[in-house]
């Protein structure tokens, strides 16, 4: 699982036949079928197709895209989440993030074992009561953000919603971005022996991914810089 996670990332396009044949070259003996197994309980698939992450529930309702064509050049304007498989050296555990789009900064994370609607919504309603609330919050059709629970939170905060629809998928790259840092720059270095031993970690490398690591796509900025740097100067000052 830990390999096809590290496949999963550098070739996201890849499904279960090719995943399956890469890891034969590599000399495991794996037939398709498992490897479909494997990636259903993780919740990946290639990404021409939504990950099992964000399997959509059928009685939650869905609603519209708003992005489209839409210039996103401010914080706090659009903020967006997703879920992502974390290993651990016995088991794995889930992460979701709630990332602001325009400075990359993560405003809230958390962890769970099961892929529930709970740690979702922690994570969204501590980072709206730290930095306030977006105009328009994006996610992907997954049943924990169709979820009345999720939903309900940004209704209350008067926020938009927005979900992703067919052919929408490129506009959340960055979090794909994310994700593919923090697994090559911390969890794969590491072998977290507990949910506790992964909190901790993770919480120093998001608190370095703020505050010191430079961006490309910022031209070099960290987060921070780019997210207080275009705050309005009441809130700044607030």
């Amino acid at each position: 699982m830990r390999r096809i996670d590290e496949l999963h990332l550098e070739y996201p396009f890849a499904g279960s036949r090719m995943l399956r044949d890469m890891l034969r070259r590599e000399g495991h003996v794996i037939g398709r079928k498992h490897v479909s197994t494997l990636m259903k309980k993780m919740g990946v698939e290639a990404l021409y197709r939504k990950p099992n992450t964000s399997r959509r529930h059928a009685a939650h309702p869905v609603y519209p895209y708003l992005l489209r064509n839409f210039k996103i050049d401010r914080p706090n304007q659009v903020w967006a989440t997703d879920i992502t498989y974390i290993p651990m050296r016995r088991g794995f555990v889930y992460l979701v993030a709630i990332v602001d789009w325009t400075s990359r900064r993560v405003f809230a994370w958390r962890l769970s074992n099961t892929l529930t609607t709970d740690f979702c919504v922690d994570a969204l309603q501590e980072a709206i009561t730290r930095y306030g609330k977006p105009e328009i919050f994006n996610t992907d059709q997954g049943s924990q953000f169709t979820s009345l629970e999720f939903t309900q939170v940004l209704k209350d905060n008067q926020i938009a919603i927005s979900m992703d629809g067919k052919g929408c998928w490129r506009d959340n790259v960055f979090i794909e971005r994310l994700w593919k840092s923090v697994k090559y720059e911390e969890v794969y270095l590491k072998a977290y022996d507990s949910v506790s031993a992964a909190k901790a970690s993770l919480g120093i490398y998001f608190n370095f991914y703020d505050t010191h690591r430079p961006h490309q796509s910022l031209d070099g900025q960290r987060p921070d810089t780019i997210y207080f740097a275009g705050l309005p100067q009441g809130k700044l000052a607030a």
